[in-house]
């Protein structure tokens, strides 16, 4: 879901600065509903459908001159059908072999410098790192580790809830809980819990959440940089091979504490004294929610221009 939400804080800035846009979404129900429930402009697509060339049919449906896809591995097919139509081609975070078609390959989180990246023009770094701004409201500076957060992504594929809830167990402390609109585990979840942990379903705005707690165990996404943004550290339990690198230039940072891959989790960092008031202010200075305005700027404003992207 991440993708989506990504999309979905960019889609908030088109909108304040007047632009026409459109989503092609696959039918994933969760996220249909999403959409549907917020009133976003949205066609349900066959992403993996490379043959009808539905793309062409809507770029003349919807007079699309830039697309931009937020999807981790599209098709070399896929890119063809949007470049014939002689439009402009973004993408985020590609590692699919439709990449290289693209005029910019946008990878906020890559920090390894031998990973090669495809696309006439690749951005890096946190500077163009999509944020939700409702971040701006909710910044505190953290000074103890009593309330404590477990959020670990929509669906928590490989169930590294029940894992943290069993650490926590075993060290004597308490937490809440959010669980996303995907999550697999309840029953197991519900099963494991006492009267030390509360459980939220799928909250209206995790970011007002933060606000409550003085750290959170996270996967390594997006979140752990929503929530130092806040001021928020956290403890990132990478839950995918491709989140380990995030997880260890947020460590490396002094906002957050890498508790490693789900499979081999290091237990003893969940009972460590930390600076959490020095954790806290590295990720209020250094991670900032202009990433989008750096995207638009690049992106959209050189399009208005008529200027090469």
């Amino acid at each position: 879901m991440g993708h989506l939400f990504r999309v979905l804080n960019l889609i908030e800035y088109l909108k304040e600065k007047k632009q026409n846009y459109v989503i092609f979404i696959n039918n994933d129900k969760n996220a249909v509903f999403i959409i549907k429930e917020k009133n976003i402009p949205h066609e349900i697509v066959n992403l993996s459908d490379f043959q009808s060339d539905w793309e062409s049919v809507l770029i003349n449906k919807y007079n699309i001159d830039l697309w931009i896809n937020d999807r981790l591995d599209t098709d070399i097919k896929h890119s063809q059908n949007v470049v014939k139509n002689n439009i402009k081609l973004v993408t985020f975070d590609d590692r699919g072999t439709g990449a290289k078609l693209a005029d910019i390959n946008i990878a906020a989180l890559s920090f390894n410098n031998s990973e090669e990246l495809k696309g006439k023009k690749i951005l890096t770094g946190i500077k163009y790192l999509i944020l939700n701004k409702e971040i701006e409201k909710y910044k505190r500076i953290r000074t103890k580790t009593e309330r404590i957060l477990v959020t670990l992504g929509g669906s928590d594929t490989y169930g590294v809830t029940l894992k943290v809830v069993e650490i926590l167990k075993n060290l004597d402390k308490s937490a809440t809980i959010i669980t996303g609109p995907s999550f697999q585990h309840k029953k197991e979840l519900e099963n494991i819990i006492d009267d030390r942990f509360i459980i939220k379903k799928t909250v209206t705005s995790l970011i007002e959440e933060f606000y409550n707690y003085d750290i959170a165990v996270t996967g390594g996404g997006i979140t752990p940089f929503e929530a130092n943004a806040t001021g928020l550290p956290c403890i990132i339990i990478a839950s995918e091979i491709h989140e380990i690198q995030t997880a260890q230039y947020l460590e490396k940072l002094g906002s957050s504490v890498f508790a490693r891959y789900h499979e081999n989790i290091d237990i003893k960092l969940f009972n460590q004294n930390y600076d959490i008031e020095k954790l806290s202010k590295i990720g209020l200075k250094t991670i900032k929610t202009d990433g989008v305005e750096n995207i638009y700027n690049t992106i959209i404003c050189r399009r208005n221009r008529t200027e090469k992207i």
